[in-house]
């Protein structure tokens, strides 16, 4: 009783510890799941802690339910429209990019750690899938706001890639054990099995949830557990089957998430607790499951294998598997360094252990260094680096605090509570002219606890708490309505120097900057125009070259550009890693030029 009672007390002492860890930090810029990680080295069997924990079976459970939960909470914040964004370049990536990443960390292993070509690719297959959580979390956590195609396709394919990833691990586990032909049906079979059953059980699963947390009369504190329970029945009942259990659990918190349903607010608040439990979690047993002193043996391959799979690897495989896709240069390098590792390698590093894989703790080293590399280096840097190649859209609005208020489900309208931000568009005009979005009413205004008469209401104030019936598809305006406005930072390439509304005419903004154009393209609007060259994917963040300037597209309203930035500047100028590249061109040239002229003088 006593040593549960230990237990108990240490592992809510190293939550909280990690919690508060984490809140100063932050403030460094360090990635989270890096000071959990941390934490947990410190209370192993080589830190202060000196706890001798190795426990591999425990880990795997405890990797499998943390995942399947934060895949499943990623999935509920995941619009649909983010998803079909960046599906086919996601999918790609998640597939072949994981194949050919693997591949070349393998090549890596084989010549630097003389393995087998079978244990070498499993080397490869371990640490070749991005990790939904560092992804997921880091993306969110850093203020620089991305282009949308960008962002969706790095949080797709966190959420996508890990069956490839199990399978690889999985079909060279069985090779090092049951040695048999590579052309053996049984691999691609098994495959097909992984993805298209992972896929079926999943949105099957996410319609059967959705359906019972909409017919189900339950108190609402329980719809969140409901949700919660019902996700891991999905991933279980996946992975009973020998299907994918993340791809069904990340399906079924997708059709969750994109469709109407009670307690909607209060799920997403529930889980978004819940992926941090199971984050600090996770990484706090990972790093009492490893023991820096036995990495020391190779650590020179292990270093040069993370290295490699962070300079060589991820880029060569986002390279070839976006050739075809809609990124331009800066884009896929800035994928290329976001290609995060997190749990999944050092989870995936655990199964050839518990398969009992000769030299197992060979793959769960290498696993670890390269992590621990992957957190250190990039995730330190994806704030600089997405400013660096230029990639930062226009701040956007600080969230108002909305709160949302459940009706019967047969309301075609949504109801919630906002609280009017200090600097709001919603104090700009008297209460009557506030422009709302159709069919959406305010019902009620309250200030300072006591309910307002909006018939002699004159203007809205700081801190009043608004409350109103609004369509589910015009939420986000009234968000906007009394949100805080974006502060714009000078010398950010944010969108253009210059902004106008879509409906500006190509001939009058041609004409007052000397811009060549076509003359068919005269009458046409900023929106009728880009509509034409970007087509119906347009998103915040393309651009269109005009001549001398560029044209940015900075809002969009059901699928055309209302606000257009123009950009003056030379891309050269602007780029902060093309301003880099030149001054160092320039500084190397006149060296060159200065030895030159010494040579010439000494003759």
């Amino acid at each position: 009783m006593e040593a549960i009672n230990h237990t108990i007390l240490l592992g809510g002492f190293l939550i909280v510890a990690s919690i508060l860890a984490g809140m100063f930090s932050s403030r460094l810029g360090a990635p989270l799941l890096l000071v959990f990680l941390g934490l947990g080295m410190l209370a192993g069997e080589d830190g202060p802690g000196g706890i001798a924990f190795s426990d591999f079976a425990l880990t795997y459970l405890v990797g499998s339910v943390a995942l399947a939960l934060i895949l499943f909470d990623g999935a509920l914040r995941t619009p649909r429209q983010s998803f079909r964004l960046a599906f086919k370049p996601a999918l790609v990536l998640a597939t072949v990019g994981v194949a050919i990443t693997a591949t070349i960390v393998g090549a890596m292993a084989f010549w630097l750690l003389e393995l087998s070509p079978v244990a070498a690719f499993l080397v490869g297959a371990i640490v070749a899938s991005t990790d939904a959580a560092a992804v997921f979390l880091l993306l969110n956590m850093r203020g620089t706001e991305l282009n949308k195609r960008v962002a969706a396709t790095l949080e797709v394919e966190s959420g996508i890639n890990d069956p490839m990833a199990v399978f690889l691990t999985v079909a060279c586990v069985e090779l090092l054990l049951h040695p048999r032909p590579l052309l053996d049906w049984s691999f691609p079979i098994f495959f097909a099995q992984q993805m298209g059953g992972g896929a079926i059980i999943g949105v099957a699963g996410g319609y059967a949830l959705w359906w019972l947390v909409n017919r189900a009369e339950l108190a609402g504190g329980l719809y969140p557990v409901l949700t919660a329970a019902f996700a891991l029945v999905v991933f279980a009942a996946a992975q009973s089957l020998e299907c994918s259990g993340f791809l069904a659990v990340y399906l079924c918190g997708l059709v969750l998430g994109n469709k109407r349903h009670r307690a909607q607010a209060t799920i997403l608040r529930f889980h978004d607790g819940l992926a941090w439990l199971a984050q600090i979690v996770m990484f706090l047993l990972l790093g009492l499951l490893v023991t820096p002193s036995k990495l020391l043996a190779n650590w020179w391959a292990e270093v040069a294998i993370a290295l490699g799979l962070i300079l060589i690897a991820r880029p060569a495989a986002v390279f070839l598997c976006l050739l075809p896709a809609k990124f331009d240069w800066r884009e896929k390098t800035f994928i290329s360094w976001v290609g995060l590792r997190g749990a999944v390698p050092i989870f995936l590093a655990s199964i050839p252990v518990l398969a009992g894989v000769p030299e197992a703790m060979v793959f769960f080293n290498v696993a670890f260094v390269a992590v621990v590399f992957s957190l250190v280096i990039q995730g330190w840097t994806v704030g600089p680096a997405a400013r660096f190649l230029g990639l930062g859209l226009p701040p956007q609005a600080e969230a108002a605090e909305r709160l949302e208020i459940d009706l019967p489900m047969v309301a075609d309208r949504d109801a919630a509570s906002w609280r009017v931000a200090a600097q709001s568009p919603a104090l700009d005009k008297p209460f009557k002219e506030l422009t709302l979005p159709r069919r959406a009413k305010i019902i009620a205004v309250i200030r300072e606890g006591t309910l307002m008469n909006r018939a002699e209401l004159d203007r809205l104030a700081v801190d009043d708490q608004v409350i109103a019936l609004v369509p589910p598809e015009h939420t986000m305006r009234l968000d906007r309505l009394f949100s805080t406005r974006p502060i714009r930072k000078k010398n950010v390439d944010d969108g253009g120097e210059f902004a106008f509304a879509g409906s500006v005419k190509m001939g009058v903004l041609c004409a007052t900057y000397g811009v060549p154009f076509e003359p068919l393209d005269r009458d046409k609007t900023l929106a009728e125009f880009l509509a034409m060259r970007l087509g119906p994917d347009a998103i915040p963040g393309d651009r269109v070259r005009l001549g001398p300037v560029e044209l940015v597209v900075n809002e969009i309203q059901k699928g055309l550009a209302t606000k257009v930035g123009l950009e003056l500047e030379a891309p050269d100028e602007r780029l902060p890693v093309l301003r880099a590249w030149h001054r160092v061109r320039d500084a190397g040239a006149g060296f060159v030029a200065g030895l030159r002229g010494r040579l010439a003088r000494k003759r």
